[in-house]
Order: C-alpha cells, then sequence, then structure tokens
C-alpha cells in the first residue's frame, strides 16, 4: 500500500529541540517567558511589524483584534467569504455581525471594487461596519492599496488575517503590516507551526499592550488577583514559544520548497484542458501554502470531487477550495456582497498536497494520479 500523503504536515527543523530544551532546563514551562519574549522581538524583525503579542492560536488573536478596534454588540464587520470560519466567527462571540465580500479573480481575495460600493452605501444610510477584516488567501495578498483607501476614506479600522500567508508580500512588504492590526495562524498545517499558536501585531504599542493584558485574564497590577474587564486565557506557552523561534529561522526555506511544489505542478498539469491554476497576483509574491487549481469538467471530463475521490482511492489527501461563509448553515442570515466568483471557485476548485517536505516522488505521484483520472474519463466519455 502506499504511504498517504497529507495535504500539509508540520515540517521541523534542527533548531526547535534546543529552543525546547533550555525551556525544559530553566523549568519556564508555564505561559509567558524568555521565549515568548524572544518570539516576539524576532517576529517583528521578521515581518517589519513594530509591536507584537504572541497568543494561543490565530483565533485568539483575531477575537482581540477585533475587541481593541471597539467591535460590540449589534455590530458589522466586513469580512472575506472565501475564508475558513475561524475569520467569521470572532466576530460573532463579540455578539457583531459578519457581512461577507467576494473575491476577485486576480488574487481570488477580497474584490477592492465591491468593498468600496459597499461602503458608499452604508454611508449614505449611515450604517458603516465597525471594523473590515481582509483575508490574505492560500499565502497570497490582497490588493491592498485600494482596500486601504476604502477603509480610510470612511475612518474605518483593517484588520488583516494573514493566518494563510506568513511569508507572503504586497509591493515588497510584509503582510500583516499594512492595517490596524495584522493576526497570523502557527496551527500544524501552517508554513510554519508551534503545534497551536498565534500573533497579533501592530504599529500602535497602546494596542499590542492592550492585546497582552486582555490575553492574560486582564489581570491588573495588584497582588490579591484584582479583575476591572473581562479578559482571556490566550496567552502562548514558553515551550511552544521555543518552537516557533525554531520554525522562524527556516521560514525563507519552507516557503521556497512550497513554491516548488508549485512549479512541479504547473509544468506537469497546466498542459490538461480544463486545468487552471489559483493566479499569482503582479502586485506580491506568494508563498502558495497550498497550490490551489481550479478544474472545469467540460473540458477535464472530470469535476472537482470525482478528481478529489479518486486521489483519495490512492491515499493521497486533497481537498476543495474553502466553501464560502456565506454558503454555510450557521451564516445563512447574513448579508453577502456579490458571491458568484467564490462559488465557482469553490465548486470547480482543489488544494492539493503541498507540504514543505514532499519529495519529488511524492509530487509525482499526485500528478500521475491525476493525468490519469483526465485520460479515464476522457476515454469513457469517448467510448460512450
Amino acid at each position: 500500500m502506499n504511504k498517504p500523503i497529507l495535504l500539509s504536515t508540520p515540517h521541523m527543523g534542527d533548531r526547535e529541540l534546543e529552543f525546547v530544551k533550555v525551556a525544559f532546563d530553566t523549568n519556564w514551562i508555564a505561559p509567558v517567558g524568555p521565549h515568548v519574549d524572544a518570539f516576539e522581538r524576532e517576529f517583528c524583525q521578521l515581518t517589519g511589524a513594530s509591536h507584537a503579542a504572541a497568543v494561543s492560536s490565530g483565533t485568539a488573536a483575531l477575537h482581540l483584534a477585533l475587541r481593541l478596534v471597539g467591535v460590540e454588540p449589534g455590530n458589522e464587520v466586513f469580512c472575506s467569504t472565501l475564508t475558513f470560519a475561524a475569520t467569521a466567527n470572532p466576530i460573532t462571540y463579540l455578539g457583531a455581525k459578519p457581512v461577507f465580500i467576494d473575491s476577485d479573480r486576480t488574487s481570488w481575495n477580497m474584490n477592492p471594487d465591491l468593498l468600496q460600493e459597499a461602503l458608499l452605501k452604508r454611508a449614505h444610510i449611515g450604517k458603516l461596519p465597525k471594523a473590515v477584516v481582509v483575508v490574505h488567501l492560500y499565502g497570497q495578498s490582497a490588493d491592498m492599496e485600494p482596500i486601504l483607501r476604502a477603509c480610510r476614506q470612511f475612518n474605518i479600522p483593517l484588520i488583516e488575517d494573514v493566518a494563510e500567508a506568513l511569508g507572503a508580500t504586497y509591493k515588497g512588504h510584509s503582510l500583516g503590516t499594512f492595517g490596524r492590526i495584522g493576526i497570523y495562524s502557527f496551527n500544524g498545517n501552517k508554513i510554519i507551526t508551534t503545534s497551536g499558536g498565534g500573533m497579533l501585531v501592530s504599529n500602535d504599542p497602546e494596542l499590542v499592550a492592550k492585546a497582552r493584558f486582555l490575553a492574560t485574564q486582564a489581570r491588573e497590577p495588584a497582588p490579591h488577583y484584582q479583575h476591572s474587564q473581562i479578559g482571556y486565557n490566550y496567552r502562548l506557552s514558553n515551550v511552544l514559544a521555543g518552537i516557533g523561534r525554531g520554525q522562524l529561522l527556516v521560514l525563507g526555506d519552507r516557503v521556497a520548497a512550497r513554491r516548488h511544489n508549485f512549479e512541479v505542478y504547473q509544468q506537469a498539469l497546466s498542459k490538461l484542458p480544463g486545468i487552471e491554476f489559483m493566479p499569482e497576483a503582479s502586485f506580491g509574491h506568494a508563498t502558495r501554502w497550498l497550490t490551489c487549481l481550479t478544474i472545469d469538467p467540460k473540458t477535464f471530463g472530470a469535476d472537482r470531487e470525482q478528481v478529489r475521490l479518486a486521489l483519495a482511492n490512492q491515499h493521497i489527501e486533497a481537498r476543495p477550495v474553502w466553501k464560502p461563509l456565506h454558503l454555510q448553515p450557521v451564516f445563512a442570515d447574513c448579508e453577502c456582497i456579490g458571491g458568484s466568483v467564490a462559488e465557482e471557485l469553490f465548486t470547480q476548485g482543489l488544494c492539493l498536497p503541498s507540504g514543505s517536505n514532499l519529495t519529488d516522488e511524492d509530487l509525482e505521484r499526485v500528478i500521475d494520479a491525476i493525468v490519469a483520472v483526465h485520460y479515464r474519463y476522457q476515454t469513457t466519455h469517448l467510448t460512450t
């Protein structure tokens, strides 16, 4: 039996264990500690962010970000629809309601024209959203300049969800450093991982200080545990921060490996009819966290789901592109601006195995399996 080829697995380097050993040797096992401080500092050096707070997950970072910009019950928050549910869930934690914005075809990310149009309409009726959350999908930047321009026109804070795109850039600058706050994820499937973990960054030191305060149960400086606000248990473990420090050292290598995966897939599969890969927008440098393509069943011969199941039969994990949030039952009563582009990408889109630890043999297995599906269905069509 062939070994399983998974979508995106953790990829450890040589230094992570050294940092973890230091944590054990010094007994800094609890949340916070020297590794946390160093991880935040080194993360800022890598991204160009001014200030950072390490937390327990990307979702925690986004929850804090929304609270820090003043999202309250009854507010609306605009956010990308083509993304994982974790982008919108924290909006609901605060009693607010998401309004979803469709994708553009250039980047698959939030359509700046639809955002501008929606904000103009909201301004005319006096119902502007409290914040905008833009997602940088699958390792690629959204078109930030027009999105920032639209938010600044109406004085709306912009939060960048960079959970899938650490290492990517927009016009030479790291994602997460354009908006009021940027958030990142170090989940096990991300381009680098701390097992679980996240980061919140901002150029406003007061916001980051408040994030740390809220993430530590909003505990005030008193010997008897004084609390005047509701806080959260969101700080990152010193042990996991040690893993993160080691992972930061190899981020460039991990990006290069994933871009190599994409190039191999593209060279081998783009010649097949009906296959189109997620484009790389001219304004940015993508990490290709996941290699994504679309399959037109009319010309390819099989649809996305038939290809996915054929791969699964050979122990190869592939997944559909994110189901747009406006199609999710839990958000059925939420408004969506547009939606047809995201729906089409979901219907035809497939994410291929993309881990930075895949071998050339692994990539060849995936390619051969997809080619075989095409020829099998083409042959069946011709004979019928």
